[in-house]
């Protein structure tokens, strides 16, 4: 039983239950590495400034999570601060009909590395973002860009899974297999995190 699951059985209420949840989820948010956090916006500046593309992917919340994220590091931050010198994000959760069909013609296992194979160039790089770390979709995808000699960046969860050995850099949201709800939590919240750290950097706020 993971630390998620325990709150039930002392909870008298669903309001109970929550507290419960929001105190874990503080100590779970607690736990993660600032600097791992300042090496993740270091390469988001590096990319902006070469004008790199930064692909984002991930299954179910966590290809939530890569939509909004390249909302939030793209369009909206041009609208907030009206730099000439965006973001290139580029979420490759959000392509229903290549998805589809290369899950269809190939296998899901190949969504997000078909389209890479694509639109990849030379220097840009790919956030993968995954509780586990072992979906095998973002795992492949993870594999090519590095292979192709594209710096990888993971979101992850649980222990790290096989992503974590893939990745250039890491922010490891450590918790038990199984809390999804806390990962994919963090995981959001360090979207707006450092969506607001830009949104004030490039404004010279």
């Amino acid at each position: 039983m993971n630390n998620v699951d325990k709150l039930y059985p002392a909870s008298g209420s669903l309001g109970e239950f929550a507290r419960g949840y929001f105190g874990y989820l503080k100590s779970v948010l607690d736990s993660i590495d600032p600097q791992a956090i300042d090496r993740l916006g270091a390469e988001l500046e590096d990319a902006r400034e070469r004008g790199a593309t930064v692909f984002v992917a991930g299954n179910g919340g966590s290809a939530a999570t890569a939509t909004t994220m390249a909302n939030d590091l793209g369009f909206d931050i041009v609208k907030k601060t009206g730099t000439e010198r965006p973001f290139r994000l580029f979420a490759l959760t959000d392509n229903t009909a290549v998805l589809t069909a290369i899950a269809n013609d190939v296998g899901y296992e190949s969504v997000f590395v078909g389209q890479l194979q694509l639109h990849y160039r030379p220097g840009d790089a790919l956030i993968v973002i995954s509780a586990s770390g072992n979906s095998p979709n973002v795992v492949r995808a993870a594999e090519w860009v590095h292979e192709a000699g594209g710096r990888v960046i993971g979101l992850l969860g649980f222990d790290g899974g096989k992503l974590k050995g893939i990745c250039d850099c890491v922010v490891h949201v450590k918790t038990l297999p199984g809390e999804y709800g806390p990962v994919e939590d963090a995981h959001l919240i360090l979207n707006h995190v450092l969506s607001h750290w830009f949104q004030n950097r490039l404004s010279g706020g």
